[in-house]
Order: C-alpha cells, then structure tokens, then sequence
C-alpha cells in the first residue's frame, strides 16, 4: 500500500480519474513527447553513471544475456498460445506487443528502488533497449510468413525485415537512452555531479507529470477492450504474471542480484504502448490496433503500474535477497 502513496502513482491515478470522468484537462502532445525524451535521457545518464563505477563483468553480462533471452522467448510463448483463440495476425501483434517493454514503467520501477534505497546495477537500462526490438522483427518476420501462407487474404506489401531492423536500431527514443548512456560512462563522477540538477532533483516530479498523462491515455484506452473475449483480457492479466515468474526463474538460475532481478521482471512483465504499436500499424495493417493497444495501456500498464511493481519486487527480494 506505500507504493500507492507515492505522489508520481498518485498521479495516475487522478489522471484516469480525470479520464474518466470526461474532463477536458489534458497534456498537450509536444509536451508528452518532450518528458518522455527527458526521463529516457535522465535513466541513460543514471545508468551510465553507475556502469562507470561498475564496470562491465561477468554477472552484468549474465543480466544482459537474461533480457535478450526473455525478449526472444516471450512472443514466441505468446503467439503460440494465442493462435488457437484469435486470427494468427492479431495473435502475432498481441504477442509482440507483450514480448517488447514499456520503459515507463521501468522508470517507475527504477524510482520504487531508488526511494527505498535498494541498490541495482545500472546496466539494466541497457538492458531495456535490448529487450524492445527482438519482438518487433519477430511479429514482422512471423506476419510476413502468414500472409505467403494465405495469398489469398494480402492486405498491403509484407514489411521489409530490413527496413525494420534499421528502423528499431536507430529509433530516436532508443538511440536517445544508449547515447545518455555512454554520456554517463564517459563523463563518470565529473559528469554525475555536474547533471544531478537535471538527471536526479527533477526526476521525480518530471515522472509524475508524464504519469499523469499516461493516466488519461490509460482513461481513454478503456472503451477499446470491451466486448473482446474473456480469454484474450485473460491474457492481459496472467501473461505478464507468467513473464515475471519466467524471468525470477533465470535469475535464481544465474543468482542475479535481488534488485536487477526485480527490474528483469518487471521489463519482462511489461508491454509496448508505443514503440511496437508504431511499427505494427504499418507492418501488421491487418491486426486490430485496438485489441493489442488496449489491451496492453488500458489493463496491463496500469495493473503493473499499481499493483505489478511492488508485487514483483517483493517476489525478488523473498527469493533472492
């Protein structure tokens, strides 16, 4: 229930809050875009900062090795499972969508950790831009086997797997995290003492403002799900669960550090509300933008957001610390 206290929680909580109740309060879209960038820059330098003390070894590589792992297996699950209960190209959209990250929500789990001063290694950002990409070329490479298989049903031009690859490989938010990155590892000390002003005091209240409006967009994401099948709203609930307890599974197995293994299960747990529904509009024109987006802001997001974070946290903690 602390979790629940937290100013920058509660105020995505208001923020569906708002949504809900219709009011025209809202964040203008240059602006979101802009604090998006910020807290992506902010975690870069963190993260570059603390691998300037730590250096890279074995243990951080295992980390590392873990995501890409988790990211190539996860979509795999998904698709499988889902095919036997929905069209193969919405199944392949779903499993991508839930196979990529949400760094929003890794954001937050880094801010859960930081205030209650629960040490992590700051690779895991690196880790992050790792895990988004290996779902997106699989639903690309899985859609375009499908539509050879039912020539009779094309919709549009299969997406080139290299156009693609280039395309997640340079997308400006990523390329963004892996330059502050190597800006923090460059700078070191000098570097941290300098930016804390920007990268540590406006963190915090940046990721509230940013959660808010990930509130109303959580808001208006609601009314995309209903009349969907149990099964597939299931899916939203206990995937993420599962993911999680995949990855608590490969950290006992590499004994990760309680604190990486937390936020492994949380990028694990999460789903791609932006980045994978970007490319999938234009990779996977016949899946339902609604079903796989609503989906992953309107019930997955906020369910790690609010309970999901803590939850998985505390699973690591128990196991591991």
């Amino acid at each position: 229930m602390s979790s629940l206290r937290d100013p920058a929680i509660l105020f995505f909580i208001f923020g569906i809050f708002a949504g809900l109740i219709r009011s025209n309060l809202s964040i203008p879209t240059h602006i979101s875009r802009f604090l998006s960038l910020y807290l992506l820059m902010a975690l870069g330098l963190k993260g570059g900062f603390a691998l300037n003390h730590s250096g890279l070894n074995l243990q951080i590589m295992s980390s590392l090795g873990c995501a890409v792992f988790l990211a190539l297996l996860t979509p795999a699950l998904g698709y499988f499972l889902l095919k036997r209960i929905i069209p193969a190209l919405d199944a392949t959209a779903i499993a991508a969508t839930y196979g990529s990250v949400s760094a929003v929500t890794f954001i937050t789990a880094v801010q859960y950790l930081e205030s209650r001063h629960i040490e992590y290694g700051g690779h895991m950002a690196a880790a992050m831009a790792l895990m988004e990409s290996p779902a997106i070329i699989f639903a690309v490479i899985l859609s375009n086997t499908i539509r050879r298989r039912e020539t009779s049903t094309q919709m549009g031009t299969p997406s080139s797997v290299k156009g693609v690859l280039h395309e997640s490989l340079t997308d400006g938010a990523q390329l963004l995290l892996l330059g502050a990155m190597l800006v923090g590892i460059l700078s070191g000390d000098a570097g941290k003492a300098a930016m804390q002003p920007f990268s540590g005091d406006l963190f915090k209240g940046m990721l509230a403002f940013f959660l808010l409006d990930m509130g109303l967009m959580t808001a208006k994401s609601l009314g995309n799900i209903k009349g969907n099948s149990p099964l597939v709203i299931s899916y939203a609930i206990l995937a993420p669960l599962c993911h999680a307890t995949i990855a608590l599974m490969l950290a006992v197995l590499l004994q990760i550090p309680y604190g990486d293994a937390g936020l492994l299960m949380v990028l694990a747990a999460s789903a791609s509300y932006i980045a994978v529904p970007a490319v999938l509009r234009y990779a996977i024109p016949e899946a339902s933008p609604s079903l796989y987006l609503g989906m992953s802001l309107g019930i997955t997001f906020p369910l790690n957001i609010l309970l999901g974070i803590p939850v998985y946290m505390n699973a690591a903690k128990f196991v591991l610390g």
